[in-house]
């Protein structure tokens, strides 16, 4: 009788999958054990059944020892395989930035009006366009500094009007009047006045006698 081919789904049937859990388990650890022996190879193999129990074999010592094996080379390789894709990455970020920068010599050297012997009129026209829109750029940043530079000295001589405005003036002291001057004393020689006339007067005669003024003899 020939077997039909199965159809590889989930089998639906609880019995018939444990039989058939069954014997494909004991044929793959079958053929586990004898690849590793025809062929001298390292095998692990490692199954956990529907309900949670695990089916082991190892051709080593040890299936912890396979395992270990198996982290340590997968994590040497996903080291390298990073580190050259790095190293890709980065040849080709160098690789863009050097066709950048040549573009933007390019470029310069045309604004500059250097190397136009090759273009269009179409590229001329591109050229002048965008000569245009820079200079306005510049012209408006330009203009923005110095309405804040102006608005900057309208401050500073806001500030400096409150100031003179808060500085109080000093008293100016009044010019004396002869007149409310009290009387000089007797006993001191009064001041000398040099816009005034000089008179003197001369005595002749001993002391203690009375004396004659020169403008009476006179």
């Amino acid at each position: 009788m020939v077997r039909g081919k199965t159809e590889m789904k989930r089998i639906e049937n609880a019995t018939s999958r444990q039989v058939t859990f069954s014997k494909r388990r004991n044929g793959l650890l079958k053929k586990a054990f004898e690849l590793s022996v025809l062929c001298d190879a390292e095998v692990g193999l490692i199954v956990f059944s529907p309900r949670g129990k695990l089916y082991e074999f190892a051709s080593a010592s040890s299936l912890q020892k396979t395992i270990d094996r198996y982290k340590a080379y997968t994590r040497e390789n996903v080291n390298n395989k990073s580190v050259q894709q790095d190293i890709q990455q980065v040849k080709a970020d160098a690789l863009s930035l050097a066709n950048r920068l040549e573009a933007l010599e390019k470029s310069k050297r045309k604004f500059l009006g250097e190397n136009l012997e090759g273009c269009s009129v179409e590229e001329l026209h591109s050229l002048e366009v965008k000569l245009e829109k820079s200079l306005h750029v510049i012209r408006g940043k330009k203009i923005a500094k110095l309405k804040e530079k102006e608005r900057t000295l309208l401050k500073d001589n806001k500030e400096l009007r409150e100031k003179q405005r808060n500085v109080q003036p000093q008293p100016v002291a009044p010019a004396l009047n002869p007149r409310c001057l009290p009387p000089w004393p007797r006993n001191l020689p009064a001041p000398c006045n040099d816009n005034a006339d000089v008179e003197t007067e001369l005595y002749i005669g001993l002391p203690g006698r009375e004396r004659t003024s020169n403008r009476d003899s006179g």
